[in-house]
């Protein structure tokens, strides 16, 4: 019992201020348990040279020029650089070293005077949280947390792989810090993002961004952004950017968009920098975007606008509308009315010249054309597009094909119409298909029948034997499925009062699926058996598919329907309007989203990174703006799955809600996945930004520029890499730190003492070739197969229900089954190995997938590879399975792997020149090099045998092992000079290196008696003999004549390559190098002529000698009297001088009388020296 009074007041006191004292300190920790939670995102945009630093520039990639950046580079006089290749400048001349010159354009990952070349743009990255927290202080709070952005830069191939070399690049590097240059009275830091460049390279124009985070500070997902180059704007003459292609229009008026029909999105799919879209009505304008409509422009096009109405041209009406629109790597094609308009881009990173148009080109101007139709993939280093003709050639395609910007068109069938082939009088083409790998072009051809009636058929026409043939004929009205998913068409089922309208083809490549769509489904594998999908419903019509090509695609139809077809299955799937949408638009509104209005229109539906995206245009607030959303595919499929199956159930004395779940395992996982470089082919390099002197860790404009200096340096260093001598370590990077590795302790010394030159401490470590990258514990991108290599990854299922089978043995059966769906299984199989582990409830699957040898011929590293794909599939759970991730739920097991069978990027063939030296040195037991010597091409002496060696070399992993296969060598060109070198024809190729050749022409031979099959040429491996040079009389290398006193030379052209004789690759390589050989002997004839020369110049000057010896004493003795008179004369001149001018003629006699004196003297001399003589 307490005792009365305040006595208990401050114990309670004391408690409550315990209280607040904790709630004060949990507080800290509450909000920082918020701020972890809430979602971040990276934002990144493009910043040219003079917008570094300011805060709401964003810029478009449109210079494709290098800038010098050796000013900052002239600063560093002791850093790990080569200062040899960096034209030196005063060092009062940096103080804007990235404001530099332009250099010419063209070929940007050239090596010029100025070595260390700067990129014209950088990336600035950010980050945001949902939140009121400002991005400013999130991004101060996560460079003091020590966050560093990663960006990952992918570099698309060319089309043209003629022009430019096929490969997956990629370059790593990591964001430098930047402090705004603004100034700041509150605080240290104000304003700062980071900073990396944004580089660019020969033959891309497509770069994808990967952003991730180091590890450290807030958790920000990774995100992708597509930085393309936008070869349709140029900057006018006050530097603002104007478009090439039209003006640009600045307000979105909501009759361009509200109510008005969606259209699909045409494009080379991974080839196109700037997309298109059209169908604004009546007007000529499009929409066009480079960062997959991240942003956009609206553009009124700059085209006449004509309409040519003629008798073969039934054009009803005239309207200003783009209907058709078709992008491809550098070229835009759009169709209004019937005519065709093309126009293409600047684009100096593709090209050696511009071909960039100046305006809209008119094309197929007198010939009627009634649609576009895309072609979404590349091939034979083109792209293509087709126009359907209607009116005089009806019945005719258009094949446009554009190499290099330039545009061609030519007429197919060639011969006749595909009315008079298939034996028709009136016929129309609705749609056309383009094969690329098969030069096959699939043609739906509608046909009116003599009653009037129509009928459709698919039509195949070879391109290259100009065989035309009947494929298909579409039944007229709609098979009766009678309740099931699909039907087999085989011509005995029964069919429903609906007509079949045919409306267009989609083809994907991969896995060789053909669709008919309409106001139906029909799908084929090879183009001749074709199933009825029965889920779709008939009095729908299709109005255009959009495929991904990796496994789904979403169907549109005319009432702006979307309706959602996982390839492989059967169901088709309704996405909107649906109570699916229902459910998760109320979930938005709930979340209050902005991406989601009441009143909404599709523009555009479209694949982007193998997810679906829309184009919308939204009313809110009476205010209309255009955004691009993701489509919740997965979202929309588990809500559906979710409103359909449920159960209500009495426990006791309520209702429990009960879903049924189809799926029929918990945990999909992907495992024993090899290292993936060896399968994607792709090639990364890592750099990181030079180590600033400064307290904060901020960069200035300085150390960025030699940043970017670095990262180009690094990128040329890979393009210089691709030459015919291996050097001695196989890495691009070693010939850059070769001369300094030796000094690296030092150049760390006098960072961590703050002494480095510029402020700035170049690590070597920091910039490599990555080689050992892992596996993510999911299937690549993409895989490539070499002849008879295989693939190996394991899928690890955890099951709900397992089946225990009892009887005379127990056995546990598994209620999964998985398989293994292979597009073209006569070229690749694939193995399946089951394990049922009892204890986990689960299975183990072993797959393996390999080439069987049979379906490619050898071709070059990266070219005409052929198209195929793997899919893997849990049986039974299509549409069912979804695995929650920090995204979203993502769909499972569906795994669709687009496969590429030939010979894989990366492979090369090189001379190895290091071991090739020693074993010459140790078989001719002596090895002398030319007279000038070359480090980058040794000599090799002419009478000694020579024994080549050559290296497979993977530019990808890193391997470099010896060519043990066989090979053809040739010489193909020569000459005694470097530039007096000239390429030899078919014939003389024949007979300079053909052992069959009877003329005396054969340049050298080999004691392998192993030849080709038509005995034309010797076959060599690395265990042959060696070659012994004969430059016989009529080779062009016989009879050299010598520039010097030394030896001839001769540079020999050597191709080799392993085509048709070594059959354990799909790659045929070709390599071309240059053989300095010296000591070539001369020919009888000449070898005579010299030696007579020479002995004839010998005897001459014997024959001199002894004659100067017997007439020396006279020509002493005319020496003598030589110089007598000299000194007379000189003697004479002396008396003239002493003699007195004024008298004239006493000068004259005194003179006469010294001069005849001195004669008398002279001879009186002279003969007293005879005199002598005679008595001596």
């Amino acid at each position: 019992m307490f005792p009365v009074g305040p006595a208990p007041w401050p114990r309670l006191r004391v408690l409550w201020a315990l209280w607040a004292l904790l709630v004060v300190l949990l507080a800290p920790w509450r909000l920082w348990a918020i701020q972890e939670t809430q979602e971040c995102t990276w934002q990144v945009v493009l910043n040219n040279l003079e917008s570094v630093g300011k805060n709401d520039a964003i810029d478009h990639f449109v210079d494709q020029e290098l800038y010098t950046v050796d000013k900052v580079f002239d600063l560093l006089v002791d850093a790990p650089i080569d200062r040899d290749e960096v034209r030196g400048l005063g060092a009062d001349e940096w103080e804007r070293p990235w404001s530099c010159t332009l250099l010419g354009s063209g070929h940007l990952l050239t090596i010029s005077l100025q070595t260390y070349l700067g990129f014209p743009y950088y990336l600035k990255i950010n980050y945001s949280c949902t939140g009121e927290v400002s991005s400013e202080a999130l991004v101060r709070k996560g460079h003091l947390t020590g966050l560093k952005p990663v960006v990952l830069v992918t570099f698309q191939s060319p089309v043209n792989f003629h022009r430019w070399k096929i490969e997956q690049l990629q370059i790593q590097m990591e964001a430098a810090p930047f402090r705004s240059p603004e100034r700041c009275d509150a605080e240290e830091v104000c304003l700062m993002s980071w900073y990396t460049p944004m580089p660019i390279k020969n033959g891309s124009v497509v770069m994808r961004v990967d952003v991730s985070s180091n590890g450290l500070g807030p958790f920000i997902p990774n995100k992708r952004f597509h930085v393309n180059i936008n070869g349709f704007l140029e900057r006018g003459r006050d530097h603002e950017l104007q478009f090439t292609v039209g003006n640009e229009l600045f307000h979105l008026i909501p009759r361009h968009f509200v109510n008005v029909p969606s259209r699909p999105l045409w494009y080379t799919v991974d080839q196109t920098p700037v997309l298109i879209l059209g169908g604004i009505p009546e007007e000529k304008a499009i929409l066009l975007t480079d960062t997959n409509f991240k942003d956009f422009f609206l553009v009124e096009l700059s085209i006449d606008s004509c309409w040519v109405g003629s008798f073969y041209c039934p054009q009803a009406s005239f309207t200003a509308t783009i209907y058709d629109a078709i992008a491809t790597e550098s070229t835009l094609f759009i169709r209004q009315n019937q005519l065709i308009y093309y126009f293409t881009g600047t684009y100096t990173t593709l090209y050696e010249n511009n071909h960039g148009s100046e305006r809209w080109v008119r094309v197929l101007a007198n010939e009627c054309i009634k649609r576009l139709c895309p072609v979404h993939f590349h091939s034979n280093g083109s792209e293509y597009v087709m126009a359907l003709t209607a009116g005089k050639n009806e019945g005719y395609v258009h094949f446009g094909t554009i190499t290099d910007g330039l545009v061609s068109f030519k007429l197919l069938p060639r011969d006749r119409s595909v009315c008079n082939a298939i034996l028709v009088d009136n016929c129309s083409i609705t749609w056309a298909v383009f094969i690329a790998g098969d030069y096959n072009l699939l043609m739906l051809v509608e046909i009116v029948g003599p009653t009037s009636s129509k009928y459709f058929q698919v039509v195949s026409y070879d391109l290259v034997s100009d065989y035309l043939v009947v494929l298909y004929t579409i039944p007229e009205f709609i098979p009766d499925a009678r309740g099931l998913e699909f039907l087999m068409i085989l011509g005995t089922e029964s069919y429903t009062n609906f007509p079949m309208v045919p409306k267009g083809m989609s083809y994907n490549p991969y896995n060789n699926l053909l669709l008919i769509w309409g106001n139906f489904l029909l799908q084929s594998f090879n183009s001749e058996n074709f199933i009825y999908l029965a889920d779709f419903p008939k009095e729908l019509s299709i109005k255009y598919l959009v495929n991904s090509f990796r496994g789904d695609m979403a169907i549109v139809t005319e009432n702006e329907e979307i309706w959602y077809l996982l390839e492989g299955s059967y169901q088709v799937y309704q996405l909107f309007p649906s109570k699916a949408w229902e459910v998760y638009i109320s979930l938005q509104v709930l979340q209050q989203s902005s991406r989601y209005a009441p009143n909404e229109t599709m523009v555009t539906l479209f694949y982007e990174d193998n997810k679906l995206y829309q184009l919308v245009y939204l009313i809110d607030n009476q205010q209309g703006r255009l955004i691009k959303r993701l489509m919740p595919v997965e979202q929309l499929l588990m809500y559906q799955q979710i409103s359909k199956e449920y159960v209500l159930e009495r426990q006791g004395s309520h209702l429990t809600l009960s879903f049924s779940n189809f799926c029929p395992f918990t945990v999909m996982r992907l495992q024993e996945l090899p290292n993936p470089q060896i399968y994607t082919r792709q090639e990364r390099y890592r750099a990181q930004p030079p180590r600033v002197l400064e307290p904060w860790g901020f960069h200035s404009e300085n150390s960025l520029a030699v940043y970017q200096g670095l990262v180009y340096y690094l990128l040329s260093l890979h393009s210089k890499y691709d030459k015919p001598y291996a050097d001695p370590v196989h890495d691009p990077t070693w010939r850059w730190w070769k001369n300094k590795k030796q000094d690296q302790d030092y150049y760390f010394y006098l960072a961590n003492n703050w002494r480095s030159a510029g402020s700035v401490h170049v690590d070597m470590t920091s910039y490599e070739k990555i080689y050992d990258l892992k596996a993510e514990n999911e299937l690549p991108e993409r895989i490539f197969l070499d002849k008879g290599t295989s693939y190996s990854f394991s899928v690890f299922l955890t099951t709900r229900k397992p089946e225990v089978q009892h009887g005379p043995s127990f056995q546990v059966l598994s209620p999964v089954d998985l398989a293994v769906v292979l597009a073209d299984p006569d070229c690749i199989e694939a193995m399946v190995k089951e394990k049922v582990l009892v204890n986990r409830n689960s299975v183990l699957f072993w797959v393996t997938l390999s080439d069987k040898r049979s379906c490619f011929d050898q071709g070059i590293s990266g070219h005409h590879l052929m198209k195929t794909s793997m899919l893997v599939k849990v049986l039974g759970s299509s549409g069912h399975c979804f695995q929650n991730t920090n995204r979203g739920p993502r769909m499972q097991s569906n795994l669709m792997v687009p496969v590429l069978i030939g010979c894989p990027p990366g492979k090369r063939l090189a001379f190895d020149i290091t071991y090739t030296l020693q074993y010459n040195r140790v078989q001719n037991k002596h090895y002398f090099d030319c007279v000038k010597v070359d480090p980058e091409m040794p000599c090799f002496l002419f009478r000694d045998i020579f024994y080549p060696f050559f290296l497979i070399q993977d530019l990808v992993t890193g391997d470099s092992g010896s060519f043990q296969g066989s090979y053809v060598l040739k010489v193909v060109g020569g000459g005694p000079t470097l530039d007096t070198i000239k390429e030899y024809s078919e014939e003389e190729i024949y007979r300079f290196n053909s052992p069959l050749d009877k003329t005396g022409s054969l340049i050298w031979t080999t004691e392998n008696t192993t030849t080709t099959e038509d005995l034309a040429f010797n076959i060599m491996s690395h265990n042959s003999l060696g070659i012994e040079w004969l430059c016989l009389e009529n080779s062009p290398c016989h009879d050299t004549i010598p520039h010097n006193i030394f030896a001839p030379e001769f540079f020999f052209k050597v191709l080799v390559s392993n085509r048709g004789v070594d059959e354990s690759t799909y790659c045929d390589y070709q390599l071309t190098f240059l053989l300095h050989i010296h000591g070539l002997p001369l020919s009888a004839r000449r070898a005579f002529l010299i030696l007579l020369v020479s002995a004839s110049l010998f005897v001459g000057l014997v024959i001199l000698y002894i004659v100067c010896c017997l007439l020396s004493p006279y020509m002493v003795k005319v020496c003598n009297i030589l110089r007598w008179k000299i000194n007379s004369i000189i003697g004479l001149e002396s008396n003239y001088t002493y003699s007195t001018p004024s008298d004239s003629r006493a000068f004259s006699h005194s003179g006469t009388v010294s001069w005849r004196s001195s004669r008398l003297n002279s001879r009186v001399v002279y003969k007293g020296a005879e005199e002598n003589k005679a008595e001596t």
